[in-house]
């Protein structure tokens, strides 16, 4: 097996590996904004007369994690396909030269 398979196959771990630090770092709220987004919403339910709730605030939170889960779900899916795609040629360029 040639040089040049092993890269293909290295080059697509490495796109894996970016692609999920990318998705990483596009997050809606990354964790050091999340106290601002708290005092956001403190300073919102004050401003409308309402009363910030915890549980509220929780929920707010949930729903942008769940939406960022399903982007690095969406990342890691399509890095596992082009790794799996690499390694498969690779496997297959290994039978051709052994068989």
């Amino acid at each position: 097996m040639n040089n040049s398979e092993y890269n293909k196959a290295e080059n697509a771990v490495d796109n894996t590996e970016n692609s999920l630090k990318n998705a990483a770092d596009k997050t809606k709220w990354k964790v050091e904004e999340l106290a601002d987004r708290a005092k956001d919403y403190i300073n919102e339910k004050r401003a409308n007369d309402e009363e910030a709730k915890h549980e509220d605030w929780l929920d707010r939170a949930k729903n942008n994690v769940s939406d960022t889960w399903e982007n690095v779900k969406d990342k890691a899916n399509d890095a596992w396909e082009k790794t799996k795609d690499a390694a498969e040629d690779v496997k297959a360029e290994w039978n051709k030269k052994t068989n």
